[in-house]
């Protein structure tokens, strides 16, 4: 398994160093995102005393809180089944997979306000989803909520090995100096974080093979969008509906070579109406296996505030996944051999970094058709980021908008190096350096 700690790591860390306001944690994230692992290493190392459970393995935690029990008659049990002092000092219990009980899920409010001395994590497969469909009481205000996703690029060049890249690319992106030499290292790096994407497992056997593409087993991410569509089957209402999450899913390519740069049902399906997918859209978006970016109708603080709610695109969780889904070969992927989806799939690797580093997607376009790829909400304003395939800085939307709207500055992501345009306030990054974009909100 890799060996680096993943960005949560450092969450989960100030969650138990906050002995204020102490709260179950809740970690939600599409599946094979690498939560058990995490969280179960975290326990390991931070905690003298560490139970794992798992609901798909103990149904009699589930009967336990199925009965008619008490609060307090069931966390007594509960201590009975696990053997283990919940309350005991420097101690933790990990829950996995719990969305398969609403009602434990439910009694999280009673830990927090009866028990807040005891450590607990949650998570699951489709944690998103139970919770969205959970016909019992949420305890809203009583947990804390994680959102954990595919490892970012940044991550995936600290398996790779590459550290003094990683310091030569942020120290490159403040100072906007020029990577030189190393730029087309990073570039091609980038490249294979297009293959694998960041499911660890699949990043795993890039490493396993020292970074050999022809040795790389592209079976793995098959196996995931195979186990996504299984899992499609759980927590919906009917097959109708099934076959509606999968017609969505299996829509997303063409969705993002749409020229109307928005989410069109009728590439669903013929004819097809908002109202009868809203619901398995709904799904989606809450087993994060997608990522929703916003029209926003006027540039202006908060974002939010001006969105269009009935126009939007979808991305794909993981950039890797899209590729499999595409069923491109590693060779056309390396060799930016990939023709009208070359922008598709790195505009989607560019929302997945954004996410990772805490921001909201929104994007903006006029009644022209000109389009700014994404829109973040900083300490500096809304600045507008523009997504670029090749090295052609030409870019009429962008242009637009910065005369238009006047931003502190602007962000044009490319395969051009490191760069700083005086006279426009445009920041030119290399595709390889998003993970450098922060929230610092």
């Amino acid at each position: 398994m890799i060996l680096v700690k993943r960005k949560i790591y450092k969450e989960l860390v100030a969650w138990k160093n906050n002995n204020i306001n102490i709260k179950p944690l809740l970690v939600l994230g599409v599946r094979q995102s690498g939560k058990t692992y995490i969280i179960n290493e975290f326990c390991q190392n931070e905690y003298q005393n560490y139970v794992y459970v798992n609901l798909l393995e103990n149904s009699n935690i589930i009967e336990l809180y199925n009965t008619t029990l008490s609060s307090d008659e069931k966390f007594a049990q509960l201590k009975i089944l696990l053997n283990f002092d919940l309350e005991k000092e420097n101690s933790i219990l990990f829950i996995d997979e719990i969305q398969e009980s609403e009602k434990l899920i439910a009694e999280l409010k009673y830990f927090c306000e009866k028990h807040n001395k005891m450590r607990i994590i949650c998570a699951g497969s489709l944690l998103g989803v139970k919770l969205k469909r959970s016909n019992s009481s949420f305890p809203v205000g009583k947990v804390k909520m994680l959102n954990m996703y595919p490892m970012d690029f940044e991550e995936f060049l600290e398996a790779m090995g590459e550290f003094l890249l990683i310091d030569a690319i942020k120290e490159c992106y403040k100072k906007n100096k020029p990577l030189a030499i190393s730029h087309k290292k990073a570039l091609n790096l980038y490249r294979k974080y297009l293959v694998t994407g960041g499911m660890p497992e699949s990043v795993n056997n890039m490493v396993a093979t020292n970074g050999d593409y022809i040795k790389y087993d592209k079976s793995i991410l098959q196996d995931i969008l195979s186990s996504y569509f299984k899992d499609m089957s759980k927590y919906v209402a009917n097959d109708s509906e099934t076959l509606k999450i999968m017609r969505i899913y299996n829509s997303l390519p063409a969705q993002l070579a749409n020229l109307s740069n928005k989410f069109q049902f009728s590439k669903v399906e013929k004819n097809a109406r908002a109202r009868e997918y809203e619901t398995s859209l709904s799904w989606l978006e809450a087993s994060n296996m997608v990522l929703v970016t916003r029209l926003v109708k006027i540039p202006e603080i908060p974002l939010a505030g001006y969105v269009a709610n009935d126009v939007f695109k979808l991305y794909l969780s993981d950039v890797g996944i899209l590729n499999s889904l595409l069923k491109l070969s590693i060779s056309d992927i390396l060799t930016d051999n990939i023709s009208l989806y070359k922008g598709i799939i790195a505009e989607n690797y560019v929302a997945n970094q954004l996410v990772c580093n805490g921001h909201d997607l929104y994007y903006w376009h006029n009644n022209n058709s000109l389009e700014v790829d994404f829109l973040l909400y900083t300490n500096d304003g809304i600045i507008p980021v523009e997504v670029k395939v090749g090295d052609s800085t030409k870019s009429k939307s962008l242009n637009l908008f910065i005369e238009k709207f006047k931003p502190s500055y602007a962000i044009r992501i490319s395969t051009k190096d490191f760069g700083y345009d005086q006279t426009k306030k445009i920041k030119s990054i290399p595709l390889y350096a998003t993970f450098c974009i922060k929230n610092d909100n």
